[in-house]
């Protein structure tokens, strides 16, 4: 107990020298996020929205990103109680395109999480990119903290630009379509027919590795995507979404799915599937909507396969009973390669001064 007191200390004096109060008390504040996001919906509509542009992979800052590491890896092992699974199936070098089912709303707990597995398994050393929406680089604040975090505008030149110097990309195809799914259904994979992810990762001659995340849905509750309401109010033309989710969540109750929350404490458990690979593909084959059509399904279809098996006997928030013999907050003898529950330890050294990695949700 003692020892997680001085490692509570540090943290927050680390938190204190890199984020400074003023800035902390935006990112912290509902909202003021919520004004944020208004701000960008108007510029958006009333066509003063600026391209967004968020390409350089060298502005992430390994530091920042150690100290969000080390948050979730104590909050989240009390709050999550996570499960890392299938983490020998990533490639040890070189670049791939992580494939996520999208879970969460504003909250992405799989992406910082799956960047969490990540980021232990390969001491720092690995770093991983996320693709994200363009509001967060529309304003400046966030786009500064956005940066370090490692994150980028969602776009192909900014996946080439990362799949270049050998790194790894987190992209959520579903989006918004996925993440704000009712919570009926929580256990769908929807990656909304869209194949773009497919034609980068031929193009860039990258192997895909499907990540699957179940509990995330769960941490909220979506009553309805408003699909409808979205395109009556214009949102793709406000916010770049066809969405008006209304949902149940704290400590707001019955509120919009774009008004940020606080996650409920549900057992969450993240899955790297094997790598898929096409060796019979070329480049050229990006350009055929018949031939993304069929790996689209060979994609959706594995990733719904993995999450069925992760939801299978799940209980509401309380998740999967962990096998037998295996401590509950402690890594199992074969957590390097297989599985990892997490123990309230500090980041190692290598982790801290070495690469960064980054994840959040591409909405």
């Amino acid at each position: 107990m003692l020892d997680e007191l001085r490692a509570s200390r540090e943290w927050l004096r680390r938190a204190h020298r890199l984020v400074p109060a003023a800035d902390a008390a935006v990112l912290l504040s509902p909202p003021l996020l919520c004004a944020r996001f208004l701000a960008f919906a108007l510029a958006r509509r009333t066509g003063r929205a600026q391209k967004a542009t968020a390409d350089d992979v060298r502005a992430r800052d390994p530091e920042f990103t150690g100290l969000l590491m080390d948050f979730f890896r104590g909050f989240g092992r009390l709050w999550f109680r996570p499960r890392i699974e299938g983490l020998e199936h990533l490639p040890a070098e070189g670049p791939a395109l992580l494939v996520g089912n999208h879970n969460g709303g504003l909250v992405p707990v799989d992406a910082f999480l799956t960047g969490l597995g990540i980021w232990d398994h390969f001491a720092g050393r690995r770093a991983m990119y996320s693709m994200v929406h363009d509001f967060v680089f529309h304003d400046p604040l966030l786009r500064r903290y956005a940066l370090k975090l490692g994150m980028l505008r969602a776009g192909d030149e900014s996946a080439r630009h990362a799949f270049a110097d050998g790194h790894l990309v987190l992209v959520y195809p579903g989006s918004d379509l996925e993440t704000f799914r009712p919570f009926v259904d929580r256990g769908k994979v929807i990656l909304g027919g869209r194949t773009g992810f497919l034609a980068l990762a031929l193009r860039c001659g990258v192997p895909i590795v499907p990540v699957v995340s179940a509990g995330t849905q769960e941490q909220y509750i979506v009553l309805t995507r408003g699909d409808r309401i979205g395109r009556l109010i214009g949102m793709t033309a406000w916010a770049r979404t066809s969405t008006f989710p209304l949902v149940l969540s704290m400590p707001w109750g019955l509120t919009s799915g774009f008004v940020p929350y606080l996650p409920l404490p549900v057992q969450t458990t993240v899955r790297f599937g094997e790598p898929i690979r096409w060796p019979g593909l070329s480049p050229a084959d990006a350009e055929r909507p018949e031939v993304l059509q069929r790996c689209y399904r060979e994609v959706e279809s594995c990733m719904q396969a993995m999450l069925d098996d992760l939801s299978a006997g799940r209980r509401f928030m309380l998740g999967k009973p962990e096998p037998a013999g295996r401590p509950r907050h402690a890594p199992d003898a074969a957590s390097s390669t297989r599985s990892r529950s997490y123990a309230p330890v500090a980041a190692s050294a290598a982790a801290r001064n070495g690469a960064s990695i980054a994840s959040s949700s591409a909405p």
